[in-house]
């Protein structure tokens, strides 16, 4: 059973060395830059210098993209589509129905400025034979009864009408609303699974390679800011669209010379949404960017506080956030400013249309030959057309946004995983421990060789020291047992088996790994020392397996025992007290091959003595690896090998390479020598 520990980190024993043999592991990907390269420049390797590059954004291509990922949606999305439509029909009808209560009042009016018993083309010859030609004209145009005042039985029963035809348009939207909310939901949370199973599916080299508040920023506010962009963009478009395509239609019915007249603004609103648009995006770009950067800045100086207030970076850490915040600022300002001008734009551009409507169909109107109850319908339509096109423009800020924060997510989704494991693969028939490298070779960089045709058995129930300088090649060697990476020539097998054949689960489950740089959960003790046994395992083994690796005698010390509950960054225990419950979580995994990786690095020499006691009950009858610098701790190891360079200089006892005098016993000697002071 694995004990699911942190990877060794990247910036651990083989990295320190900063040379070719040293270096974060991390196999290059094709294309990819060199492993070897600059850091992210962020947080503290920002000190140094040194600026990312920036991907190139593909609007369209992205923008398409995330529309695809509604796809799964479909029938809902017909449904909303349906619904939608029947909501912005009778919105659309709405205005003209009013329109003919205006002619109906308009009617009764006019009528009871005639007397009774006259016909209406009487009144209208009257007019003119008095010289109102122009009234004369208006006259013909409306349907009044001389003598006859406003029929109110006929205007109720038209506002009615109305009134039933907003309710059921609002019910229609209501229930809309509701199944786009339903899909652009699901659709987040589905794309939120994609990119945390993607997580597990990327080598460690991409994690090498990126400040991890950048990929918690992607993982977090990047989806948010889909989720919110689809949530208040989506559905309102759409209805934006048919209704300036409902509403043209009967702009077209009423009057074919007002609806060209409104027509006449779409072009230029169209130009100006368009040419501000295109420099408000790349600014929405920059900005999703920069918090990302200045995410991974502050997740980083947030965990290594205690470092920075040692070595007095404050200032230095102040004054890169600082940069940070003030670049965010300025392209979120240029952002949301350059994109809010398109409102205001679309709004003086719907008030010139508003304009020249109201004056073409007054002239209408006082010519006969449209209705005033028809100019009113056309000026609301007129309203009713240019706020969806406000809508639509002032909503480009947010699809712009979400759009630069879907091209990041899509990046993260494109990152070249790690190569699958084999359909059909292989397991040992029973796991014994043997553990053989053949001719094994790795390198981080095409043209720097680390380990180069590296042979090693190990058989059943040994204990292997792993021992050399910094840089050396130490960790790389666990690494690629536990294929944290792939070689790059030659084959590992366990029990005869080659690991590349083998599935990474299946492999993992029978190693057990200890680290130098402990990992501890927000959670109770208990359930930290449980975290790699089979759920279900009870408390009498947590605590057999405290009282093995000497947990048991601190945790009775708290006052809610095993119960107490530690944060995620451990600060309630001491970082000795962490390494120790990490070696109870894989006393109480109880794998079949054992790796520790400076397992005893933060405990006192009393509790050294006693952990090397538990440890030696742990790694009976199991094969065990062991990487030290301090060479105390490795003496009574079965083969100790000695690594220089990627390559094993020397194997064989303590005491025959101490005998043997060569570069473990430099090492030895070099640890244990009397110091000489100068005066």
């Amino acid at each position: 059973m694995t004990t699911p520990e942190k990877p060794a980190s990247p910036g651990g024993e083989a990295a320190a060395g900063g040379g070719p043999a040293g270096g974060k592991p991390g196999a290059p990907t094709p294309g990819a830059p060199a492993r070897r390269g600059p850091a992210p420049a962020t947080g503290i390797a920002r000190f140094m210098g040194g600026q990312p590059t920036e991907r190139s954004m593909d609007f369209a291509g992205s923008a398409k993209r995330l529309l695809g990922t509604l796809r799964p949606e479909r029938s809902l999305i017909t449904v909303a589509l349906v619904l939608c439509v029947a909501s912005v029909t009778l919105s659309v009808l709405g205005p003209k129905i009013l329109g003919r209560a205006t002619d109906l009042i308009f009617a009764g009016v006019i009528g009871n400025k005639f007397p009774d018993g006259i016909t209406k083309a009487e009144a209208v010859e009257q007019m003119r034979r008095q010289g109102n030609g122009t009234v004369a004209d208006l006259l013909g145009s409306v349907d009044f009864t001389p003598g006859r005042g406003i029929d109110f039985d006929a205007v109720g029963e038209v506002l009615l009408w109305v009134l039933l035809i907003y309710v059921g348009a609002s019910l229609f939207g209501l229930v809309q609303a509701r199944i786009a909310t339903t899909v652009v939901q699901r659709a987040v949370f589905r794309l939120r699974r994609r990119v945390e199973e993607k997580l597990g599916r990327l080598p460690l080299s991409y994690f090498d390679k990126q400040p991890r508040g950048e990929v918690l920023s992607r993982a977090t506010n990047d989806i948010d800011n889909i989720a919110q962009t689809l949530q208040q963009t989506m559905s309102q478009i759409v209805t934006s669209l048919l209704t300036i395509a409902g509403v043209l239609a009967v702009m077209f019915w009423i009057s074919w010379l007002l609806a060209l007249v409104a027509l006449v603004t779409v072009p230029v609103s169209v130009v100006v949404a368009t040419k501000i648009g295109k420099r408000a995006q790349p600014q929405f770009v920059a900005q999703w960017k920069t918090t990302g950067k200045l995410n991974a800045h502050i997740e980083e100086m947030y965990t290594g506080h205690a470092l920075v207030k040692v070595f007095g970076r404050e200032k230095e850490s102040a004054e890169i956030f600082r940069k940070e915040n003030e670049d965010l600022f300025q392209a979120g300002f240029k952002a949301q400013f350059i994109s809010g001008v398109i409102q205001p734009a679309m709004m003086f551009i719907g008030n010139l249309n508003y304009v020249l409507v109201a004056v073409v169909g007054g002239l209408r109107v006082a010519s006969g030959a449209l209705s005033i109850g028809d100019v009113q319908a056309f000026v609301q339509y007129s309203r009713q057309f240019s706020q969806p096109l406000t809508q639509v423009a002032s909503m480009a800020n947010l699809v712009q946004s979400g759009v630069a924060s879907a091209e990041r997510v899509f990046e993260l989704l494109d990152a070249e995983e790690q190569s699958a494991d084999p359909a059909d693969a292989p397991k040992p028939d029973r796991v014994r421990g043997e553990v053989a490298f053949e001719q094994v070779s790795f390198r981080y960089e095409p043209d720097k060789p680390l380990i180069e045709d590296l042979s090693l058995t190990v058989r059943p129930g040994q204990t292997v020291a792993i021992v050399g300088p910094t840089g050396a090649g130490k960790t790389t060697l666990v690494n690629l047992l536990m294929r944290f990476y792939e070689v790059g020539g030659g084959r590992i097998t366990l029990d005869g088996t080659d690991i590349a054949a083998m599935s990474r689960e299946e492999l993992r489950s029978h190693i057990g790994m200890v680290l130098q740089d402990t990992w501890l959960f927000g959670g109770t003790i208990a359930d930290n020392i449980a975290y790699g046994a089979p759920a279900g395992t009870s408390m009498e083994k947590i605590v057999a397996a405290a009282k093995a690796t000497h947990v048991d005698r601190f945790v009775r010390t708290l006052p809610d025992g095993y119960d107490t509950v530690i944060d995620d960054e451990g600060s309630n225990v001491s970082v000795g007290e962490k390494q120790l419950i990490t070696i109870a979580r894989a006393f109480l995994a109880e794998p079949e091959i054992l790796v520790l990786d400076e397992a005893t690095s933060s405990v006192d020499t009393r509790t050294e003595v006693l952990i090397q006691q538990a440890m030696g009950r742990l790694r009976t009858g199991r094969t065990s690896f062991v990487i030290a610098h301090r060479l105390s701790t490795i003496r009574d190891a079965d083969v100790i090998l000695v690594m220089e360079s990627g390559r094993i200089v020397e194997q064989g006892t303590h005491d025959a390479l101490l005998e043997a005098g060569g570069a473990y016993a430099r090492l030895y000697e070099a640890q244990f020598a009397e110091p000489v002071v100068e005066a």
